[in-house]
């Protein structure tokens, strides 16, 4: 049971706001909110929990393209089903709207507030289903190209969060293309979040992948459909080490450790010929969600170093190594290390030629962060990092310092060779053809590497 739900900008503007009980006797809960979200970090505590407790009142959030949906209520709820339920609503919200962000929020507060009023009744979950609310909700969105959306440049802060990303479609479930007809289409993307941990030699000390099997459809009819995986896809480790190592390139067969599928899913041929079957409900949604602990080829290496270089100064040196395939590139990379309390000043040195890369020593939390806008397979990257120190060190300089932590993205790769096999449709009786789109993406969840 909530109370409120509102949506802020990523400046604090209350962008939508529903009080569903009326029993929050203090006035503006959502600047309460943003004020205590916007100095956490300044505080020096790091970002704010989704969860968090001011003057008896239980405030929920999480962060989406920019966002922050959040939720209030004086009761003792479960943070993971009010969470869960944020989640839920921004997942039904885009696909109305095809777009999620400020804009497309504003040009269609209407058809928002008639979502939210049949998703919440007098703060009690009544549906999150699209299938489901386009028997109830039958205002038209009003449709933002995509292609205007701008760079959020610095209040990219925000968009730190922990779902995994949607599909690359930015297309409303409900809105017809030009000439009133919809374009027939589906996709599917395979999205694998991997966490692992090297130690100070190299060695990796443990790995795992979450992954999930995301779909979008957009055929009329809701037809019925056939997804293929791997044949040599097994579930359960039945016996086998957790060292049996195995490469990113598909050889070898695909173990995970359990996994769980969409209600919509008939299971009927999975064991025989590992195809899934469904009719797929309209809007975005998991298909399969699994979890691998078997060890896996890492996408990237780091090599990290950190000694003294004479009174008061010291040396780090990072290297990055691509481990995937030429034909591939990583995006957005993020390498960040921290450093002793009484680093005062550092240097960097790139190498020769180096492009797109932008290096920062954060002194309020004593961070080094060096920011790479694209990796190619196979390439290594080096920084070097000249340290100046208020006193000398306590002792052992590698235990003040790291570990170094890694974040990317890198699409149309796939690091546990969980593939779709093919995407089978029953033929439409008006003949149209429909499209199929297949995409991997894979992300770092925890990427760490020892001193």
């Amino acid at each position: 049971m909530i109370s409120q739900f509102f949506v802020l900008s990523q400046r604090g503007d209350n962008i939508v706001f529903r009080d569903y009980r009326g029993e929050m006797q203090q006035k503006g809960s959502a600047e309460i909110f943003f004020r205590k979200v916007k100095f956490w970090k300044d505080d020096g505590d790091g970002d704010a929990p989704p969860v968090f407790n001011v003057d008896g009142v239980n405030y929920f959030h999480v962060k989406v393209a920019g966002l922050l949906f959040v939720a209030t209520t004086r009761v003792n709820v479960s943070p993971s089903l009010v969470l869960e339920l944020l989640q839920r609503i921004a997942r039904v919200i885009k696909d109305y709207l095809g777009v999620l962000n400020e804009e497309s929020l504003r040009k269609n507060f209407v058809l928002v507030y008639e979502l939210l009023d049949e998703v919440i009744d007098f703060g009690y979950v009544q549906t999150t289903s699209t299938e489901v609310l386009k028997s109830y909700v039958f205002n038209e969105p009003i449709i933002i190209d995509a292609a205007r959306i701008p760079n959020l440049g610095p209040a990219a802060i925000f968009m730190q969060g922990t779902r995994m990303p949607g599909t690359a479609v930015t297309k409303s479930v409900v809105a017809n293309e030009p000439g009133g007809r919809k374009r027939e289409e589906i996709f599917v993307d395979i999205i694998e979040k991997i966490s692992v941990t090297f130690s100070s030699s190299g060695y990796i000390l443990t790995s795992e992948i979450d992954g999930t099997i995301q779909m979008k459809s957009y055929l009329t009819g809701n037809p019925e459909i056939r997804l293929a995986l791997n044949d040599d896809l097994s579930i359960g480790r039945e016996g086998r080490s957790i060292y049996d190592y195995r490469n990113s390139s598909g050889s070898g067969p695909v173990i995970l450790d359990d996994c769980n599928f969409h209600e919509s899913v008939q299971l009927d041929n999975f064991e025989v010929d590992r195809t899934l079957t469904l009719v797929p409900p309209d809007g975005e949604f998991s298909v399969m969600n699994y979890r691998i602990t078997q060890e896996f080829k890492p996408p990237f290496r780091i090599n990290a170093l950190i000694e003294e270089a004479g009174p008061l100064k010291a040396e780090v040196i990072l290297k990055v190594h691509a481990e995937f395939l030429s034909s591939i590139t990583a995006n957005t990379v993020l390498v960040q290390m921290p450093l002793p309390t009484y680093t005062t000043r550092v240097s960097f040195e790139l190498e020769p030629g180096a492009v797109g890369n932008t290096t920062d020593f954060k002194e309020s939390s004593k961070r080094l962060e060096w920011g790479l806008k694209k990796i190619v397979g196979g390439s290594v990257h080096t920084l070097r990092a000249k340290l100046t120190f208020s006193q000398e060190p306590h002792g052992n300089i590698t235990k003040e310092a790291g570990p170094v932590s890694m974040t990317f993205t890198i699409p149309m790769y796939n690091a546990s060779g969980l593939q779709v096999k093919y995407l089978l449709m029953a033929q439409k009786p008006d003949g149209h053809k429909a499209y199929r789109w297949v995409r991997y993406v894979t992300q770092a969840n925890s990427y760490v590497a020892r001193l």
